[in-house]
């Protein structure tokens, strides 16, 4: 199980959810987290010894089109799963991690940001706000038992993070219940102490016991099978402090100056009705995201709880505007963008990269082009640098002419224990992971 998170690049640099990217962009979750920490402490042979043993679409299984679709492992007897954590190395011990806590939030914020995702150039870190974690970790029925830490017992120190929250993904017409597992973080000192390897096992087992048996991830390297693999594509809001920061480099035959007037938008949103959503909202949002995101093989299966948690605006955390019809105050459209902001490192003038990723869109009435135009217009009004999207979902009609750029890596979608028949593409997949 597994998710991914990178940190993003300019158009040449590609700012993937995960490692083999130049990138703060990207944050999709852990598998990239964990992929990393299996490149740290194994041969990328024994990594994929490791794959191989797990419920996963195997590469050699790839042109069996006899294999069913659905679970690859029957679910065990709760009796039968282990009862007792795994051991860890004599010097350490598990803690659960209380996100209500300030005190702990506050040692989970620290460890992140100081150790989480950085870029392949050591240029850019992912920030994720104490907020935006207590978002990420809180979702309707979340387990405060996969919120797993390690602490050394002699300090007490937290020195290594890993969590799942619980979804439910619907595949085709079957929705399976499921955790996306996510944060996984080792102190840098404390990479060869094969931490990472025993924590995924740790929260494959907190997750068992919940009777839940399948997971999705995102990774930015290739492991045993993806489901499908898209690419970021970063768009410029304040391209003068990305390229000063070398997210972004000056295009040949461009002068700064041209630069800037190439992404300079409007100073507001064109549409009609266009406004910021709230709470009255939660049941036409939910309407419209269900109906909308029922076209694809692969999407969240959200009810009204989850979409007031997930996509209800909170400041500095998650952005939602639509579109209330004038004439019948129908909520016809939706566009919503997360904050994903990046420690800058070693930059006298900049600290912060502040990143919007783009999250879900429903596009009826008003052209997709023009909401997301809108989109990017209210995101620059709130001081972001740059604009992240995925070409999932109907993005790929929008992106080139809204002056996005490709990033370098990609970001492969994962689902642990089910099977897939065939790689989708990412037009087929709704699901965006934090």
């Amino acid at each position: 199980m597994g998710d991914s998170n990178s940190p993003p690049e300019s158009p040449k640099e590609n700012p993937d959810h995960v490692s083999d990217s130049n990138q703060i962009a990207k944050d999709d979750g852990e598998l990239e987290n964990i992929v990393r920490k299996f490149q740290d402490t194994m041969s990328v042979s024994k990594r994929h010894k490791f794959w191989e043993t797990q419920p996963v679409g195997q590469f050699k299984d790839k042109e069996d089109t006899s294999l069913p679709e659905g679970p690859i492992e029957p679910p065990t007897p709760l009796s039968e799963v282990k009862q007792e954590p795994y051991n860890l190395p004599s010097q350490y011990e598990w803690t659960t991690c209380d996100m209500d806590s300030e005190e702990t939030c506050n040692e989970v914020y620290a460890l992140l940001k100081n150790n989480y995702v950085e870029d392949d150039e050591n240029m850019f870190r992912f920030n994720y706000s104490k907020e935006f974690l207590r978002w990420a970790l809180r979702p309707p029925g979340f387990y405060r038992s996969w919120h797993i830490g390690v602490r050394a017992k002699a300090s007490k120190k937290l020195v290594a993070f890993i969590t799942g929250v619980p979804a439910r993904i619907r595949v085709r017409d079957v929705v399976v219940k499921m955790a996306e597992i996510n944060f996984l973080c080792v102190h840098k000192k404390l990479r060869s102490k094969r931490l990472a390897p025993v924590m995924i096992k740790e929260v494959t087992r907190r997750v068992h016991l919940e009777n839940i048996w399948q997971a999705a991830y995102t990774a930015g390297v290739v492991l045993p099978t993806p489901i499908t693999t898209c690419q970021y594509w970063h768009r410029s809001l304040n391209p003068k402090k990305l390229i000063d920061v070398g997210f972004s480099r000056l295009g040949a035959r461009m002068t700064m100056s041209r630069t800037v007037k190439l992404y300079k938008l409007p100073d507001s949103p064109a549409t009609p009705g266009f406004r910021k959503m709230e709470l009255r909202d939660v049941p036409a949002v939910t309407r419209l995201l269900r109906n909308y995101l029922g076209q694809f093989v692969v999407a969240p299966d959200f009810d009204e709880d989850d979409v007031e948690h997930w996509l209800l605006p909170t400041e500095g955390v998650v952005d939602s505007f639509l579109v209330e019809s004038p004439e019948t105050h129908d909520i016809t459209d939706f566009c919503s963008f997360y904050t994903l902001p990046s420690s800058i490192l070693g930059n006298q003038t900049y600290s912060t990269l502040k990143a919007a990723y783009s999250y879900y869109n429903v596009a009826t009435k008003t052209p997709l082009l023009q909401l997301m135009n809108d989109a990017l217009i209210v995101a620059k009004q709130k001081d972001f640098d740059v604009f992240n999207a995925l070409d999932v979902m109907e993005n790929d009609s929008f992106l080139k002419e809204l002056k996005f750029g490709p990033g370098d890596g990609q970001l492969h979608y994962y689902l642990y224990n089910y099977r897939v028949r065939q790689e989708l593409k990412p037009s087929e997949l709704g699901l965006v992971l934090l």
